[in-house]
């Protein structure tokens, strides 16, 4: 089977390929991550996706397929990235507070043939957000490396009060996309768990 390697210094999207059972090797796939002059969210994580794939495919020796992915969450057409310090995450979460925002997830999987990709937009609602409570999510480390400044598979659930769209997008890697996308490279999930014969 053709080997898969995966593009992302993500513990999280290393956990949800490792969930559907798809063994992989990283790869190192540093790029710059400035949006275009006038790029809109989805064409902004789409070519990023592609472009850490691509990085990625530059490190692999002989055949192999590469999977690069990239979140972003966006606020009235705005993308909040990382925090960049203390001040920039308690101004994020004041601006979430309350309300939607959307979850872009863009994944995208090349063997220097062909790179096919998918984007997957989720929409989240947070519940208010008090400011000392903001403080000690800060405290925590949690926020300081998460697209949005949060992360809703840890501490920062119980600000989430409604999810519409791919849990695991928002997490960081849209599995039924990716499985399809892996699909169409004749590479199959499930390799690492024993699924019962049917009777």
């Amino acid at each position: 089977m053709t080997p898969l390697y995966l593009a992302s210094g993500s513990p999280r999207r290393r956990e949800l390929l490792a969930q559907i059972g798809v063994p992989f090797t990283l790869v190192a796939a540093p790029i710059d991550e400035t949006p275009l002059p006038g790029e809109g969210a989805a064409d902004y994580v789409e070519r990023l996706a592609r472009a850490k794939a691509a990085a990625g495919l530059a490190q692999v020796q002989g055949a192999g397929v590469v999977l690069g992915a990239d979140t972003a969450v966006v606020l009235d057409g705005r993308i909040l990235g990382k925090p960049e310090n203390r001040e920039h995450s308690l101004a994020m979460l004041a601006e979430l507070s309350d309300r939607e925002h959307q979850v872009l997830t863009a994944v995208a999987l090349t063997d220097g043939q062909r790179c096919l990709s998918a984007c997957v937009a989720s929409t989240v609602r947070f519940r208010a957000i008090g400011a000392s409570e903001a403080e000690r999510y800060w405290a925590s480390g949690e926020p300081q490396d998460k697209a949005g400044g949060y992360a809703i598979q840890g501490l920062g659930a119980v600000f989430v009060t409604g999810l519409t769209g791919s849990y695991s997008a928002v997490v960081g890697l849209p599995l039924s996309e990716t499985a399809d996308l892996l699909g169409q490279f004749a590479i199959a999930c499930w390799q690492q768990h024993e699924v019962p014969a049917p009777r």
